[in-house]
């Protein structure tokens, strides 16, 4: 069920109006439970009891760790549920990969191993719902939340269906309190997140779908080389595509939860007005970025052991974020770049730690490009199927012209950079203030007027019903 369907505008219209027709806090999480594992089940119903059984185990062992008398038990019940929730996503994930992986390896010492072919179907969002689910544990175990004591609170905290595919990643901590009482019914409340689900579908059916989709597809779906400018306008367009794409779902995750009562934290600040690798990662999907920094990157000792040591602990956070996307080396390599870019940058800021020019708005504005250039070389990475076809890419960025005519209209080329251009100015007008903070300093007038023409744009263009970006992962 795509959030750019019509079957989830009714889904959403009939849960909105049960939920507030009911007056009992127990009757309606008992409606969103139900929903949202109608919401999952309607992709296919049997990963449904997947789902359920890793919320079930995480709050048994959730209440292992918070009943546990020794340190030695309480670390014995976390490392069941790490490995419980990361053999479930090694297998479902990269079971094939692995394997194919060893038949590499073993091929490199002379041995013709043939290994069996998994036919492995990929749950749906299987990625964020396991981290949902952990990060419950983890917190258990840091202290950072008391073990619940009702399991339909857990099950609802981990499938609420807004996120529950793809985002953003919704730590227990911050959705159990929610869970305590019932939130009132208020009209801003709920205008707010209809705006936001408005803003979020403009987003994925308008920019995304229409107007960057196609050109992006077509660079990258091209077998041969591509010009120059064909391949700069290709990538420039699938930088656009994904946060159109994949802010557009997190928006409208938010704006649907707000409508039912409930507050998820921002998954994007205007990324594009980024200034370093640090401030890219503060803002592009920060439910990620603070998981891993968090639960990865801090128990490895973070900044803390010298500079070679958190220089490789940001280089193995941003290897797993790479492969976290995908079982693929091309997500490996995609992360490797940020995190060698990370690096990078930390050893600069060290050598330049009191230089006042880094502070002035020319370098703040290179700095920026610099930083959306090394992104899209990255994005290369992650969109190109295969490396022969990365490196085909790149060649033709660097210049390495072949002979032949141009892919992209004038029309098509102008389209892309017109909408890279507009949302480049609007991310480094608001990157010091948030979108609500911004909006509500607007006139009534001027936002029902916004309002209206994203409905129109949504309604003219219809879409082409594409799913997410992110559901592959």
């Amino acid at each position: 069920m795509l959030f750019n369907s019509l079957t989830f505008v009714v889904f959403f219209a009939l849960v909105l109006g049960a939920y507030w027709s009911l007056q009992s806090w127990s009757a309606r999480k008992n409606l969103l439970l139900v929903a949202s594992y109608i919401f999952y089940g309607a992709w296919n119903p049997p990963f449904a009891l997947l789902l359920f059984a890793t919320t079930a185990l995480d709050y048994w062992l959730g209440a292992q760790i918070g009943a546990a008398s020794t340190p030695q038990s309480r670390k014995g019940w976390l490392v069941a549920s790490v490995t419980a929730n990361l053999s479930m996503l090694g297998f479902f994930k990269y079971g094939n990969f692995l394997l194919e992986n060893t038949q590499w390896l073993l091929a490199r010492a002379g041995i013709n191993y043939v290994p069996p072919h998994l036919d492995i179907f990929l749950p749906i969002g299987i990625s964020f719902y396991t981290f949902h689910s952990l990060s419950y544990t983890l917190d258990v175990y840091r202290g950072a939340t008391q073990p619940t004591k009702s399991l339909r609170d857990f099950l609802l905290a981990v499938s609420f269906f807004p996120q529950l595919v793809a985002g953003p990643i919704v730590r227990a901590a911050d959705f159990l309190p929610q869970c305590d009482a019932a939130p009132t019914p208020l009209k801003n409340r709920l205008q707010w997140g209809l705006f936001l689900m408005t803003l979020g579908m403009f987003q994925k059916v308008v920019l995304a779908d229409t107007l960057l989709a196609p050109v992006a597809d077509m660079i990258f779906g091209n077998p041969g080389p591509v010009l120059t400018l064909d391949a700069w306008v290709g990538v420039i367009a699938f930088s656009g595509q994904i946060f159109f794409d994949f802010s557009g779902y997190s928006t409208c995750a938010i704006g649907a939860a707000l409508c039912l009562g409930f507050h998820l934290k921002d998954n994007f600040l205007f990324p594009f007005a980024s200034v370093g690798f640090s401030d890219f990662w503060k803002r592009w999907h920060i439910s990620l970025s603070t998981f891993l920094r968090d639960y990865l990157y801090i128990p490895l000792g973070g900044n803390r052991v010298g500079a070679f040591r958190a220089a490789a602990n940001l280089v193995i956070v941003m290897f797993l974020g790479g492969l976290w996307h995908g079982a693929a080396w091309t997500f490996v390599v995609w992360g490797l770049i940020h995190g060698i870019s990370l690096v990078v940058e930390h050893a600069f800021r060290t050598l330049t730690k009191d230089a006042a020019w880094k502070a002035t708005l020319p370098a703040k504005l290179f700095f920026c490009l610099l930083t959306y250039f090394v992104v899209c070389i990255a994005w290369v990475f992650f969109r190109a199927a295969s490396f022969p076809a990365a490196g085909m890419m790149l060649g033709a960025m660097a210049g390495k012209i072949p002979v032949g005519e141009a892919l992209l209209s004038g029309r098509e080329i102008l389209q892309v950079l017109f909408v890279t251009v507009l949302l480049w100015f609007a991310h480094w007008r608001l990157r010091d203030t948030s979108l609500e903070a911004s909006i509500t300093r607007k006139p009534a007038w001027l936002i029902g007027a916004t309002w209206t023409l994203m409905l129109g744009a949504i309604i003219l263009t219809q879409g082409s019903g594409n799913a997410f970006i992110y559901f592959q992962f």
